[in-house]
């Protein structure tokens, strides 16, 4: 996956946005639904990584069976993971991470939003 394909993936969820929410890092784009992030990303580095965040156990769980994917850097580690996207995860499993990511920050906005988004 590249950086655009990862961006496109990003940005092709419903509600999506990207920001640059941080002056000192302008380079770091911030992925968000509802106002609140659910995708972290530098699409400068090389290897490419996303922040996303993830269910506690599953985090977990895919730390163990993935070198690639890590504690969220700089992140509640408990609730974020790090992947490095360089090839050793499928392509198919890294866009259900963003996924997962995107639901898990879609079921915390409140009843209305959600509805606006087709996300009872």
């Amino acid at each position: 996956m590249t950086p655009d394909q990862l961006r496109t993936y990003c940005l092709s969820l419903n509600g999506a946005v990207e920001d640059r929410p941080f002056p000192g890092s302008p380079g770091l784009s911030a992925f968000k639904v509802g106002g609140k992030i659910f995708a972290f990303c530098s699409l400068d580095d090389s290897p490419l990584r996303v922040s996303l965040k993830c269910e506690p156990e599953l985090a977990v769980q895919l730390r163990q069976a993935h070198a690639a994917v890590s504690p969220g850097y700089h992140l509640n580690k408990r609730h974020w993971n790090t992947v490095v996207i360089d090839g050793t995860l499928p392509e198919r499993m890294v866009r259900d991470l963003v996924e997962d990511s995107y639901d898990l920050v879609v079921a915390g906005l409140p009843r209305r939003e959600r509805l606006l988004l087709d996300r009872p």
